[in-house]
């Protein structure tokens, strides 16, 4: 096994959104604390808002990487990395090129459609292990026909993960808990995703804002509202809710393990939220999650509204409610647990050992 092992992470990047990116440092992170003397490199669009956040090597293009092939492939020659990983990212032919160069070839797909194009068989042939991020009562198993088209190419189906995040610790959890003078199980955790999301001429984290600040008037209960590290403009001071810019993935699953329930968008957020067992309100604010949200909902882990404002009030008003919480909870209880960032160390351990 390698001493010291060449990573290189290539996440879709966009201004709207940073969960892919948020992943890819988790396992980063992770890699780091296993293998000490690991070098990282992210490949980022240069015109995101948390490239001075990454504290590994950054190599910049002009759009996301996908849509930069001939740049991700030098970047691939020059770095010579052991492991690519592409998250939701990457062509057909920069696949290859890492292939070819010798890396171990990672592929995480995050929704049925991603899941289908890593399946494809030029695309099985070069990925040494594909990564489904989503529980598998969300997204369902493949089909019969993947199966057989995988097995003919003696290529292995894709692993279910689940949610990948750093799991909460007490003392992480009580030092935030001081800094934001907060609770056990006694306030409210609000998040939009990044915060650059719109519905309609409206941003999200505005609307999500607005119902925190309506909630504490009525019911007193102090909330967080996380309003993500694209949102655009200054922000707002309110009466009973905390505006925080950005929280990295640590705090937030530490904030969100201890809150009374979360207002989330149907991003991995969620997930983790299911995992941690935390009694959630799901919004969508983006096309890909009504599915993620109405499967989760339909299996009554979540409640689940549209993002009218009023809409989202009467749930939150819900949420909160003894009997509706207790029947999550139950639910939530039920569910196998999957702890998917150590399926995914010991996927790159077992690629790595290859080596």
């Amino acid at each position: 096994m390698l001493s010291a092992p060449k990573f290189l992470f290539i996440p879709v990047s966009t201004p709207q959104g940073i969960g892919e990116y948020m992943r890819s440092k988790i396992i980063a992170d992770e890699v780091v604390s296993r293998w000490p003397n690991a070098q990282i490199d992210f490949v980022l669009n240069r015109h995101v808002s948390y490239i001075d956040d990454c504290p590994y090597s950054t190599h910049l293009v002009d759009d996301t990487p996908t849509k930069k092939i001939r740049e991700v492939n030098q970047l691939i020659t020059d770095l010579k990395p052991d492991v690519v990983i592409f998250d939701a990212a990457g062509r057909k032919a920069q696949l290859k090129h890492a292939h070819r160069m010798g890396a171990k070839v990672i592929f995480i797909s995050q929704h049925r459609r991603k899941r289908s194009r890593g399946m494809k068989i030029e695309r099985a042939l070069v990925t040494d292990s594909h990564w489904v991020v989503q529980p598998e009562f969300v997204i369902g198993d493949i089909t019969r026909l993947d199966k057989f088209k995988l097995n003919l190419i003696k290529r292995p189906p894709p692993i279910f993960t689940g949610s990948i995040f750093t799991s909460p610790t007490p003392d992480r959890k009580q030092s935030l808990f001081d800094k934001y003078d907060i609770s056990q199980g006694e306030y409210l955790l609000y998040s939009a995703g990044s915060g650059g999301h719109y519905l309609n001429q409206e941003l999200a984290a505005d609307r999500f804002a607005q119902v925190a600040k309506k909630i504490f008037l009525e019911t007193g209960i102090p909330s967080l509202m996380v309003f993500g590290p694209n949102y655009p403009t200054r922000l707002p001071d309110m009466e009973g809710v905390q505006a925080i810019a950005h929280l990295d993935s640590s705090e937030f699953i530490n904030l969100l393990d201890g809150a009374k329930a979360a207002i989330l968008s149907g991003g991995d957020t969620l997930l983790q939220a299911i995992a941690l067992k935390t009694p959630t309100l799901a919004v969508a604010i983006s096309k890909d999650q009504p599915s993620r949200i109405n499967r989760c909902a339909t299996a009554n882990l979540i409640l689940s509204c549209g993002s009218n404002k009023q809409e989202m009030l009467t749930k939150v008003r819900e949420l909160v409610e003894i009997d509706a919480a207790e029947s999550l909870h139950k639910t939530m209880a039920a569910l196998n647990e999957v702890h998917g960032l150590e399926i995914g160390m010991a996927e790159i351990e077992r690629l790595i050992g290859k080596n």
